[in-house]
């Protein structure tokens, strides 16, 4: 018989109650719990669940944080594994739902207008640490974690950091080749154990945990490889490096959850789309949640009189656009994965990790910080990626496709390092290892 204990209602401060208890139930029953801190879905929760905040505004941090836990989410369900994702976010209180918008309010405006440098670095500080949306997401995070009793897998430090201090059994995906000093705060914990993005990452993790005189024995820090979905994956299949001779180039120039880049997109765009009807180059463009971004693509297209579609259609150029994040997401990963031949993407985990994985090469836009940085290494280190040249990106292209490096690089893709292709696998596997522990 259940006890009262085991049906404690939510905090009355907090939105979507009936959602949040029944989540906080998932999580304790499911094999494979999964928590991060990326992006509110509260629509979606409005129509799938019957519920509504008095707050319906969505808010968005991250594509990453978001398609990463959607990533092993989809991984254990092919593996016959039950599992649950949440983001607190979603149950972020009425009166500390102004936290949530001003971070990213401001984060949008820095990833808008680069010469903001120093509100740029203010806004990075403020969204990595722990205020002021920590403080907004910990109770929820705690309500909805409280009886889960096998190892959380984490896919934002903070969650980690969160739910380690308060004894939980904790995995944290390090998502970047970067280790954050924000990821060492609890390292030393015996209840927490790290994912890494390869071996490079896990010597500069117990390298800056030894600086810091911490002691973090090495088999807690396990080379994983990125967590990629594999419905993602999966769409690199068939393809090949040449395909684009017969039928036209498909590239996708995609943003991130803050909706970065706008300003080289739109360079870019303006012009390509002025030779485009008489070339067979195929465009998706990707707004995500953004309508300044589709508002920006559609008008672009209509200064040169080009027809444009949605993510369904046959047209010649296409945009996916919604408001909220699952479908961005769904239609990022149905339409432009297994469609396209390159992405023009930021370096980051939002984008480059799944481009290389569907086998595209990838044309790269300024990076956001040095963690991007070091993915722009990486992937032109695997011969996948280069520079975009946002001055001249229609001569780029003929270069590119004359010297076959277009060729080149996707076959480079698609004979990626397994790492690449199997970490969201490798991280279940050792959620289940440690959960029989």
């Amino acid at each position: 018989m259940a006890t009262a204990n085991e049906h404690t209602l939510p905090p009355t401060n907090l939105e979507l109650p009936r959602t949040l208890h029944s989540d906080r139930h998932f999580l304790e029953e499911v094999q494979i719990p999964i928590v991060t801190i990326s992006a509110s879905f509260r629509s979606y929760i409005a129509e799938h669940r019957d519920e509504t905040a008095k707050v319906s505004d969505e808010a968005v941090f991250s594509r990453a944080h978001f398609s990463m836990a959607m990533a092993i989410f989809e991984q254990a369900s092919t593996m016959g594994l039950t599992s649950w994702l949440v983001d607190p976010i979603n149950y972020v209180s009425e009166k500390d739902w102004k936290k949530i918008a001003f971070v990213e309010s401001v984060g949008q405006l820095t990833a808008r207008i680069l010469i903001l440098k120093k509100l740029k670095d203010f806004a990075d500080n403020i969204i990595r640490s722990r205020l002021p949306i920590a403080s907004a997401v910990e109770q929820p995070l705690l309500y909805v974690t409280e009886k889960t009793r096998v190892p959380i897998l984490s896919l934002h430090y903070e969650v980690g950091n969160i739910l380690a201090a308060k004894g939980k059994k904790v995995i944290q995906v390090v998502t970047d080749p970067h280790v954050r000093p924000h990821y060492l705060l609890e390292a030393q914990r015996s209840n927490i154990t790290f994912c890494v993005f390869d071996q490079n990452t896990k010597d500069e993790f117990l390298e800056k945990a030894r600086e810091k005189g911490l002691v973090v024995p090495k088999e807690k820090v396990v080379v994983t490889g990125p967590p990629v979905d594999p419905r993602i994956v999966k769409a690199r299949e068939g393809k090949k490096p040449d395909d684009y001779k017969r039928r036209g180039l498909r590239l996708a120039f995609t943003t991130s959850g803050l909706g970065t880049n706008k300003k080289e997109i739109k360079k870019m765009l303006d012009q390509l789309l002025q030779l485009i009807k008489k070339t067979n180059i195929q465009l998706i463009l990707y707004a995500g949640t953004h309508e300044d971004f589709r508002d920006m693509f559609y008008s672009l297209a209509r200064n040169y009189k080009i027809a444009v579609g949605d993510a369904e259609s046959a047209e010649q150029v296409r945009v996916i656009y919604k408001p909220g994040i699952v479908r961005a997401n769904q239609d990022l990963i149905k339409y432009a994965f297994p469609w396209a031949d390159g992405f023009i993407t930021k370096p980051s985990g939002d984008m480059a990790y799944d481009a290389a994985a569907a086998g595209c090469f990838l044309l790269t836009l300024r990076p956001w910080g040095e963690w991007e940085e070091n993915i722009e290494k990486t992937f032109e280190g695997l011969g996948i990626s280069q520079n975009a040249n946002v001055d001249n990106f229609t001569r780029q292209l003929e270069d590119l496709l004359s010297s076959r490096w277009v060729e080149k690089a996707m076959g480079n893709a698609l004979n990626i390092d397994p790492l690449f292709l199997t970490g969201a696998k490798k991280i279940v596997d050792l959620q289940q290892k440690l959960a029989v522990k």
